[in-house]
């Protein structure tokens, strides 16, 4: 099935106006840096990815935080059964195909194979989660002071 670009870019448009008009702009930028980060340590210690520029850092980015907002979603559904039947280990393999398929979409963002995509995915998890969990005690503190005031 082949999506018009003209389609999907105007799913893309709709999403980002709704998220914007939401006041939600923070978040965004807040999770485009901790994909960044993430992305970068992933760099940094898997031999076989390989991002030439910080251009190319920050699409990556913006493109896997895309397709882990509006496709995989619709992967773990689909793969629901498989993903009871391991006990949601198969999710790993869903993030290394998103991954994957980031390097598919940004030419210049190379990926050696499926393992490095795997551990690539499994590592930008990791960090993620980390930095979710520090940024967002930080704002569960600013909320708190907020509050006392």
């Amino acid at each position: 099935m082949k999506i018009s670009s003209k389609i999907l870019a105007a799913h893309v448009r709709n999403m980002c106006e709704v998220t914007l008009n939401r006041g939600n702009m923070k978040n965004i930028l807040i999770r485009l840096v901790v994909n960044s980060a993430a992305l970068l340590v992933a760099v940094n210690i898997i031999s076989g990815i390989n991002i030439p520029t910080w251009g190319v850092l920050i699409a990556t980015a913006i493109v896997i935080g895309l397709l882990n907002a509006v496709l995989k979603p619709v992967l773990i559904l689909l793969t629901l059964p498989i993903n009871i039947l391991t006990l949601g280990i198969f999710t790993l393999f869903i993030n290394a195909f998103l991954f994957y398929l980031t390097s598919k979409i940004i030419i210049e963002f190379t990926v050696g194979g499926f393992w490095d995509a795997f551990w690539g995915a499994v590592l930008f998890s990791i960090v993620s989660i980390i930095l979710n969990v520090i940024i967002g005690s930080n704002e569960m503190r600013n909320l708190q002071d907020e509050n006392r005031r």
